[in-house]
Order: structure tokens, then C-alpha cells, then sequence
């Protein structure tokens, strides 16, 4: 039995597979520098603290530097989250989080007076300012959403407190990363060759969970699920607090529920989640049994598990596997969107916004963050086949997002509602598998490019859909006092798998663990809105490829607004109506036409 080699330690990766965090700070002592400053320059916005029902002029000088010193703050934090997110096994990069987390709960604490002040402001007060004082304009939607909030907010002091305490508050999501990241470790496994192969969190889903190979994918399953099992209490308890907090801080604002806080701030109806997570489940649920059906069938496989679901179905057919290539199909997909759209893309590839190494406690899975003032940095560990291409168009989709709406907008204005959030990212898969489409007349070529697709809406419609699903019982549950331990996390999570797969994937103990598989849990409501955004990049890249530019341009423009809309405005902009579950009929119909026409490439 041999054994492969070891996964680099972050020193030793290649520097062209790592991101270039210089446009941030050039060096950690100037960070440490710009942190202890941003402390310093607190008195620069308390100074406005009571007077903010004075007059207009006052309101505006106060959320002018608080905007300004908050913009600091976001680099300082985003720098040391940034470096942590690629080490979490260093220590020097722990107590750096550790310190910029600590400044945001003293920074937000002291600026709590803020919104609590125009909180409190009445109605006719604001409105005559406003009118009063053109360079309020910019900032007319942040007021009018904080006056929403008028009937849950608290006391001052109490508002202060919450805010000094927000470190707290995310230590559940610190804890979880911390574990996964830094203290578990994986047995190796045995594949085909009787070779003892290494894993780790982002190997298993970025590689491994998808081997063409039934051994590698269920031997690595078992190996996985056995290091989970061993944390599961602990995940558990970690979990629970964070959904006790939420539930908490919702009874002491006075919301209906926890749910209800958070949608309220998601700018999110009832009806409209409810309406993401029932017709995906109850419509989808057919076209995947037939999906996993077939590739049963199509593999030979004895039983369908759990551990196959991401098998591939034709895994000799391969087109670009390395990075490079993939980026340049990337850039020639994206092509569509324009010039400005593109140079963009160009220089994500150019000046380093990617780090797409693998290394010793780097955080799994992808994300793209956007610090206001500075370019965005996408993080993923590249997976070596051409499904990397995917995510990496993905994570570039939040980058254009954010790119554009920081060049037009002020950084209050930026961030929309997490509900429109995985919109523009999912909108440049759909593109990538179009221009992929587009291009090729080969049944086998044009067979792959649906499997790709489909593997979006796999991780979209089921993976985070189901996630969802998992969030709207376990809320309901802590509503009543129901205790959440690891074995009733399982419990609901099994049910939630086998009431959407039926009998055409068998589910074992293994899959009840896959609540362990995501941090999404603990950012709110955050895994049903995926849904949200793919069923509108589906209806608006059906809108691009029939009309060209003039849909581009209409898609840009809401790229743009940034967070100068309410999700429904917003997406109305686009040419989608979310209040209707029409658009998520329409998107569930097309994921059954492309199951439909794969069923039909193994009949000819």
C-alpha cells in the first residue's frame, strides 16, 4: 500500500495560485497601523451623538463620517478575514481576526446612537430634512429602512450593548470554522489501486464526493462521515446557539418570530420564501428522482446511495481541466455582458483577485468578498476538472455585482438584499453553459454542458434548497423550547432527504450529517435565497440570449443600483416578477427540459 503525498502548508503554495492582498494594505504593520487609527478616529462621528434631530446639516455631516470611517473598518476587518480564510491553522492569522473582529464590536457599539437616533426621529422631522437638504438624497433608502425598524427597536443603551457584544454573536460561525477547519482530521481512504489517499473538507467536496469511481466516492464518504460523527455534539451545541441567540434577540425586539426578524430584514415576504422552498420541493422532487434513475442505470450501479449522487455521468468525456484554461473559457463567455463587464473579468485574472490553491486549514467551498474602495478577492480551492469553471464564474458573477455597484454607488448603497444576492452569480453560470451550448453541435460535448448545468441547479434547487428546507424546521422547533441535539439534527435532516429523493436514493446515517457540511447555517436565512437568485438569473438569461444587448443593458443597470432598491423593486427592474410563484414554476419547468433531453442523449 503506498501513500500519496501530503497537502501543501500555505507557505509553500505557488504565489500565482494566491491572491494579492496589496490593494488592501501593503503590509501587515500597516494594517495593524489603519486598525489602531480607526479606534482613534471614533470621536470623529460620537461628537454627533444626540444631535442628530438638530438639524439637517448636522444628520448629514454625521452619516457622512460615519459612512467614511466605517469604509475603513471594512478594509481592516476584510484583510484580516481574508488572510485567516486561507490559514485558519495559524495562529498569528487567528489573533489578527480575532483583533479586527474586537475593533468592529467597539467601532459598531460606539456608532450605535446613530440609528438609534433616527430610529426615534418622527416621521414629518425626517421627510422635512430630506427635503430640506439635497445631499441627504444619497442616503434616503438606508433612512426609510431604519424607520421600518422603529416598532423593534430597543432602548439606546440596550442598543449598545447589543452592538458591543457583536463578537459574541458570531462565535458560533468562529467556532464552526475553527473546528472543521483547523482541529478535524480525516482518515485517509483506500481507492481502486489500494493507495492511501488523503482528505480533507475541500477535497472530499471538490473532488472526491465526484470521482468517477464508485470506491473512491463511497470509501471517502465513509471516511468522512466516521471524522463528522466524532464532532457531531459539539456541532450541535455550537449550532443551537447560534439559533437560540436569533431566536432570543426576535422575542426581545418583539418580532412574531425568528424567521420574521430575519425575513424583515431580508426585505422579504412570507409568502415569497414559503414559495421558494414548496414549489421547488413539491415540482422539482420528480425531475431529480429521474435524474438519479438514470444514473443508476446509466452507471450500473447496485444502488443508488447517497455517496453517488454527484457521480458523473460521463466521466471519460473531459474538455479543460486546468485553471488557466478554464478562465479563458470563462472570459469568452462573459463576453456578452460588454466591455466594461469584461475588462473586469480581465483584470480578476491579471492583477491576482483569485486564490484557487489547495493548502492546509484554507477555508472549503468559495466565496467572493467586495471591500468598498478596494476590488473583490474570490477564494476557492481549484478542484481539477471543468466544474471549477463554474464556480469560479460564479464567484466572478458576486465580483462584477459588487465591482459595478461600488463604482456607482456610495458604500451605504452598495449591498442589496441577500434575496437578490445569488442572482448575478448564478447568472453567469447560466451564461457559461449557454455559451458552451452556443458553441457545439456534438451530442457528447452538448451532454456535458447539461450536466454542468444541471450541476448548478443540483447545488442551488437541492443542495441549499434543502439546506433551507432544514432551517424552516429547526426554527419552528426552537420557537416551541424543543432542545437541538446532533441526533434530532440528524433526524430532520434524513427526513427532509428522503420526503424530496423518495425510494431512488437510499439514505443512510451519513447523509443525516450533512448539517455539518456548511457554515450557511449560521448567516441567517441565508441557503433558501440561492433558489431565489437562480430562478431569477434563469428568466433573465433566457431574456439575454433572445434579445441581446438591450437585456444586457437592462441587467447591468440593476448590477448598478446596487442596494438603492428593495429586492422586489429591484428584480422588477430586471423584467421578474418574486411576489408570483410563476417565475419558479418556469424555472423548475426548464431543469425538466434539460433532464428531459440528457434522458433522451442515452436513447439515441
Amino acid at each position: 500500500m503506498t501513500k500519496s503525498n501530503e497537502r501543501l502548508k500555505r507557505q509553500d503554495v505557488d504565489q500565482e495560485q494566491t491572491w494579492d492582498l496589496t490593494a488592501l494594505f501593503e503590509t501587515r504593520e500597516d494594517w495593524e497601523r489603519e486598525l489602531k487609527a480607526v479606534k482613534e478616529d471614533l470621536p470623529k462621528v460620537t461628537q454627533y451623538k444626540g444631535s442628530l434631530g438638530n438639524s439637517a446639516a448636522e444628520l448629514l455631516e454625521c452619516l457622512e463620517a460615519r459612512e467614511k470611517l466605517l469604509e475603513r473598518l471594512n478594509l481592516v476587518s476584510m484583510y484580516a478575514d481574508l488572510r485567516q480564510s486561507v490559514d485558519h491553522s495559524d495562529s498569528e492569522r487567528q489573533k489578527d481576526a480575532a483583533f479586527a473582529s474586537d475593533a468592529q464590536s467597539i467601532v459598531n457599539a460606539e456608532l450605535a446612537f446613530a440609528e438609534t437616533e433616527i430610529i426615534k426621529l418622527p416621521k414629518g422631522k425626517l421627510e422635512s430634512f430630506l427635503n430640506e437638504e439635497p445631499g441627504l438624497d444619497p442616503f434616503k433608502k438606508y433612512l426609510s429602512d431604519l424607520q421600518d425598524r422603529k416598532q423593534y427597536a430597543l432602548s439606546e443603551e440596550t442598543e449598545g450593548t447589543l452592538a458591543a457584544l457583536g463578537s459574541l454573536f458570531s462565535s458560533p460561525y468562529n467556532i464552526y470554522n475553527r473546528g472543521k477547519l483547523s482541529d478535524m482530521q480525516f482518515d485517509p481512504f483506500i481507492d481502486d489501486e489500494e493507495n492511501e489517499i488523503p482528505l480533507s473538507f475541500a477535497l472530499y467536496a471538490g473532488k472526491y464526493a465526484s470521482s468517477p469511481s464508485s470506491t473512491v466516492r463511497r470509501n471517502s464518504y465513509e471516511s468522512f462521515n466516521k471524522t463528522l460523527n466524532r464532532y457531531k455534539h459539539t456541532f450541535a451545541a455550537t449550532y443551537a446557539t447560534q439559533v437560540n441567540q436569533e431566536v432570543t434577540m426576535a422575542r426581545l425586539r418583539n418580532y412574531e418570530s425568528a424567521t420574521a426578524m430575519l425575513l424583515h430584514d431580508q426585505q422579504v415576504t412570507q409568502e415569497m420564501y414559503d414559495n421558494q422552498l414548496d414549489v421547488i420541493q413539491k415540482e422539482l422532487a420528480p425531475h431529480m428522482r429521474r435524474y438519479a434513475n438514470l444514473k443508476k442505470r446509466v452507471l450500473g450501479l447496485d444502488k443508488m446511495k447517497n455517496a453517488d449522487l454527484k457521480a458523473p455521468l460521463d466521466p471519460d468525456y473531459k474538455i479543460e481541466t486546468s485553471y488557466e484554461e478554464a478562465a479563458e473559457t470563462v472570459k469568452e463567455a462573459l463576453e456578452i455582458m460588454g466591455p466594461e463587464y469584461s475588462e473586469m473579468i480581465k483584470m480578476a485574472f491579471s492583477e491576482r483577485w483569485v486564490d484557487y490553491a489547495d493548502n492546509v486549514g484554507k477555508s472549503t467551498g468559495a466565496f467572493c468578498s467586495s471591500p468598498y474602495g478596494a476590488h473583490p478577492y474570490v477564494l476557492m480551492t481549484w478542484p481539477d476538472t471543468m466544474r471549477g469553471a463554474f464556480t469560479l464564474a460564479h464567484e466572478l458573477g458576486h465580483a462584477g455585482h459588487f465591482y459595478l455597484a461600488g463604482k456607482n454607488q456610495r458604500m451605504t448603497n452598495t449591498r442589496p438584499s441577500r434575496y437578490f444576492i445569488e442572482a448575478p452569480s448564478t447568472m453567469n453560470e447560466m451564461l457559461l453553459g449557454n455559451h458552451l451550448l452556443k458553441n457545439t453541435n456534438d451530442t457528447r460535448k452538448r451532454r456535458w454542458v447539461i450536466l454542468q448545468l444541471l450541476g448548478t441547479y443540483y447545488h442551488n434547487f437541492v443542495t441549499h434548497l434543502l439546506e433551507g428546507e432544514l432551517q424552516r424546521r429547526v426554527y419552528n422547533l426552537a420557537e416551541k423550547g424543543e432542545p437541538l441535539t446532533a441526533d434530532l439534527l440528524s433526524k430532520l435532516k434524513l427526513e427532509v432527504l428522503k420526503n424530496f429523493w423518495g425510494n431512488s436514493v437510499e439514505m443512510d446515517e451519513g447523509a443525516g450529517l450533512t448539517w455539518m457540511h456548511q457554515p450557511h447555517y449560521y448567516m441567517g436565512l441565508y441557503p433558501y435565497t440561492y433558489s431565489a437568485g437562480l430562478t431569477i438569473s434563469t428568466l433573465v438569461s433566457r431574456q439575454i440570449l433572445e434579445e441581446g444587448k438591450p437585456a444586457v443593458e437592462k441587467w447591468l443597470e440593476v448590477l448598478k443600483a446596487g442596494g438603492t432598491m428593495k429586492p422586489l423593486d429591484l428584480i422588477k427592474k430586471a423584467g421578474v416578477d418574486m411576489s408570483r410563484p410563476e417565475p419558479i414554476h418556469e424555472a423548475v419547468e426548464y431543469v425538466g427540459k434539460l433532464i428531459t433531453e440528457l434522458e433522451e442523449s442515452y436513447e439515441q
